[in-house]
């Protein structure tokens, strides 16, 4: 009998892209607040969501250097569970509850986008890298301080995606802006079969659910944020009209389970 969580089903199951949840994260995060433009903002929604209109387009930028594991010591095997990642998450509203949509997302890792089409984040490959601080002093290492400079940059296929910095002005205890939304996907997985492609064997708006989370080292700046134009690509039309804060801290939690809010397949 074939096993494994996911493809490639193998005898012993060890060949599968991840391993079975619960998925364990630690990461550490650089992120920049923009608005876009609304109309722009609410062509990326699928049936059922609607663009916050007291939000005006709102979204989050989300720049992580993640660790993760389940059950097995998996992050002693760090060329297969490490990632940097891209999310970008816009405010946006599911039968009048506020929610998160996230419409874009890049990883440098196959894993993370193999868990990340499970959960519903529409994950690609990219190339992402963010300035890091090591507890080691060193003119290297930004310290975790008032007017420490973070950066952090996604590129997919040799082209620029994204590019922001982050002033550092002061610690917080809460992170104000982020994480006060539930994320909401979507898992879509469409069929090849002639005359079937535009019927998904799955399409499903799921909430993304996360469970021990832990904030750390919280701290608000300025942000700076640009989409650059790309061929093939579709971030640059959630161009910032308008940058906000920026924001760096550590974060934590698990995943193993997501609640299905709709089939959109029906």
């Amino acid at each position: 009998m074939l096993k494994g969580f996911t493809v490639p089903r193998s005898p012993l199951g060890t060949a599968a892209l991840t391993p079975p949840p619960p998925w364990h994260y630690a990461v550490d995060v650089l992120a920049v607040e923009f608005w876009s433009d609304p109309d722009m903002s609410a062509c990326t929604l699928p049936r059922g969501v609607e663009l916050d209109a007291r939000s005006g387009g709102r979204s989050v930028a989300i720049f992580a250097d993640c660790q993760f594991t389940a059950n097995g010591e998996e992050y002693l095997d760090p060329a297969r569970y490490q990632s940097r990642e891209f999310i970008v998450l816009l405010e946006a509203t599911w039968q009048g509850s506020q929610i998160a949509w996230c419409p874009y997302a890049y990883t440098d890792n196959d894993a993370a986008i193999m868990m990340g089409w499970v959960l519903g984040y529409p994950k690609k490959l990219g190339t992402v890298r963010q300035t890091r601080t090591f507890a080691a002093q060193s003119a290297a290492s930004p310290p975790l301080a008032c007017n420490s400079r973070f950066a952090g940059c996604v590129s997919a296929h040799g082209q620029p995606l994204a590019e922001a910095r982050v002033i550092l002005h002061k610690k917080v205890g809460r992170l104000v802006g982020l994480f006060e939304r539930p994320i909401v996907a979507r898992r879509y997985f469409p069929r090849l079969g002639a005359g079937l492609h535009d019927k998904p064997v799955v399409d499903e708006l799921v909430l993304c659910i996360m469970d021990n989370i832990l904030v750390t080292d919280g701290w608000i700046g300025s942000g700076e944020l640009i989409f650059p134009e790309a061929h093939g690509e579709e971030l640059d039309l959630l161009g910032p009209i308008k940058v906000g804060r920026g924001y760096r801290f550590a974060f934590s939690f698990s995943v193993s389970n997501n609640k299905i809010l709709a089939d959109l397949a029906v």
